[in-house]
């Protein structure tokens, strides 16, 4: 066994798998200790905020301030206010209402804003101008007015006997705050989703319960293939042609449209993680047990299998000494395909609507079933659906690579 393990991990392409798989393992087991959140715990007031570092308001007004002098601090309050596509709408407004193209300078931010206040007049409807047009210049409008005022911002509160707000204070545009002396700040590196859920987190537990409903498909798959292989590979006759009859039904429908009915069938309120993992496991073992059978047909007649049929053996005690040991690293390498192909099923379930309860947990077929249904992908919203993408992608990549260095080391006719 030693020797055989030494094997294995020589294959580089085995080792790459395998150190991809055991991070995704360590990320899942480490990550809900460091933040135990619930994966569904909604922390966000809207949906799809950006990944970042989000820091209190109110804590930093009271958190020391710091005065730094920096160059282009103004620029850059100027470009994170004022876009480009907000530009280009001023342009259109102001060439709608009369002014010349060639005076218009977008580049120029303090001559395009001294045009864009001396010319707009909110209830002034240029030719072509819906509502939404409308609203939308009367928005932008208040959002960039005094955009290039220098002085401080202030600080009001209420009057506790005349409920009069009364200035209290000013923050100066030069006013800079220590992040680590803010008391409540929240990194969220992939943002958050439609319902706004923290996508991290959310992401970690969905793996997790992917690898789960995996794990389960792939164990129930690679057991009755394996069983039933042995069976008919080995006795033959009229207990072959029974199972292979099962089997090529099986072949016969496709297994995901029979995953498809049965799933749909269930019902969503049945439908929990374990109940699609088992699901997955009944319609997925055709292959195993095909490709079992046809190696135990080549090795029911080898010597040592006769000389144990001569001794009075049992045919269970022939199957479990006698052939299973040849036919082990097979059987695993075909459990790391059952486990990837779980994954994959559960995946594409979810994205259908037919995958698990959305108020149980989540898995990453869930995940993308909600960025789909909010349409993330057309709004531009990657950090709902691309991260999902890629996990699901180095899982079935890591166990391929796993399976092939495994298939090098096992298989004669592929090694060097």
């Amino acid at each position: 066994m030693k020797h055989l393990l030494q094997q294995i991990f020589r294959s580089g392409k085995f080792v790459a798998g395998f150190s991809i798989f055991a991070t995704i393992l360590l990320i899942v087991f480490i990550y809900p200790l460091v933040v135990p959140d619930s994966p569904l715990q909604i922390i966000g007031q809207g949906t799809f905020f950006a990944p970042g570092i989000y820091v209190n308001v109110y804590d930093s007004i009271s958190a020391p301030h710091y005065t730094l002098n920096l160059d282009e601090a103004a620029e850059r309050r100027i470009v994170s206010r004022f876009k480009d596509e907000d530009r280009e709408a001023i342009r259109e407004w102001l060439v709608g209402a009369g002014l010349p193209e060639s005076e218009i300078d977008t580049a120029n931010t303090e001559q395009l804003l001294d045009q864009w206040f001396t010319n707009f007049d909110p209830t002034k409807r240029l030719p072509g101008m819906t509502n939404a047009d409308r609203n939308y210049y009367i928005r932008l409008n208040n959002s960039i007015e005094g955009l290039l005022s220098t002085e401080a911002a202030i600080i009001a509160t209420k009057n506790g006997e005349t409920a009069v707000l009364e200035e209290s204070g000013t923050v100066p545009q030069s006013a800079y705050v220590n992040v680590n002396q803010v008391a409540n700040v929240r990194v969220l590196p992939l943002g958050t989703d439609n319902f706004g859920r923290d996508v991290l987190t959310q992401l970690v537990r969905a793996t997790g319960v992917s690898l789960q409903i995996g794990i389960v498909a792939g164990l129930i798959a690679t057991l009755i293939g394996l069983v039933l292989g042995l069976v008919s590979g080995y006795v033959g006759g009229i207990v072959d042609d029974v199972i292979m009859f099962i089997t090529n039904l099986f072949i016969v429908i496709p297994s995901f449209v029979l995953l498809i009915l049965i799933s749909f069938s269930i019902g969503q309120e049945q439908r929990g993680a374990f109940t699609i993992a088992v699901v997955i496991g009944f319609t997925s073992w055709v292959w195993t047990a095909r490709a079992v059978r046809s190696q135990v047909i080549s090795l029911r007649n080898r010597d040592h299998v006769n000389l144990s049929k001569l001794s009075g053996h049992s045919i269970a005690h022939i199957i479990v000494r006698d052939i299973l040991p040849y036919i082990a690293s097979y059987v695993i390498m075909a459990l790391i395909l059952q486990i990837s192909s779980g994954i994959l099923a559960e995946a594409g379930l979810s994205i259908l609507g037919l995958g698990p309860k959305t108020t149980d947990v989540p898995t990453l077929g869930l995940m993308m079933n909600w960025a789909m249904i909010y349409q993330a992908h057309i709004l531009g919203k990657w950090w709902a659906y691309f991260p999902v993408i890629v996990t699901i992608a180095l899982i079935a990549f890591s166990m391929n690579l796993m399976n092939t260095g495994m298939d090098q080391v096992f298989n004669p006719a592929l090694r060097d």
